[in-house]
């Protein structure tokens, strides 16, 4: 089977956890291919999805939502999972007990009525560098703490469930 892997990023954390999860299913002996989303030329070639992006302001990046978008009838035929790569972890105190509650809504703003296996929202990098000065200030008096959150234990047990899945 055909597995594409497909993310959309902006520092290269979303990219690495697709990376890690295309890994994950060839050691399980998936054909499967790691790509950005901007430059899959031709979606049909695949036999199943797992699709991610990083989140900013609740949302998939544009480049994955148009893939979502472009290809919506393909992918509700196909088995498809999706990956959030945000910032969960790394926040503190009330900010990070309301993170879970963004799952539903990154979902909800995806273009049509996906319908995906399963949704993980996973941890990634957050550095100075990825905000506005202004951002910082914000992220610094909501709690936020800078730092690699990527949880690579839970990347694999996810990666490990769509294998068995598409063993079957």
């Amino acid at each position: 089977m055909d597995v594409l892997v497909g993310y959309a990023t902006v520092h290269g954390s979303t990219r690495e956890t697709a990376d890690r999860v295309a890994a994950g299913l060839a050691k399980a002996g998936l054909r499967v291919e790691a790509r950005d989303l901007g430059t899959v030329e031709d979606a049909d070639a695949y036999a199943a999805f797992v699709l991610g992006s990083a989140v900013h302001g609740q949302t998939w990046l544009e480049p994955a939502k148009a893939f979502v978008r472009d290809n919506l009838d393909l992918l509700g035929a196909r088995p498809l999972w999706i990956f959030s790569v945000g910032m969960p972890a790394a926040l503190r105190g009330p900010w990070r007990r309301l993170a879970p509650r963004e799952a539903p809504v990154i979902v909800e703003s995806l273009p049509g009525d996906l319908l995906p296996r399963d949704h993980a929202l996973f941890s990634g990098v957050i550095a100075p560098a990825h905000l506005p000065p202004a951002g910082r200030i914000m992220f610094r008096l909501v709690g936020g703490r800078f730092g690699d959150y990527r949880d690579w234990d839970a990347v694999d047990d996810w990666t490990a469930r769509i294998a068995e899945t598409l063993a079957r």
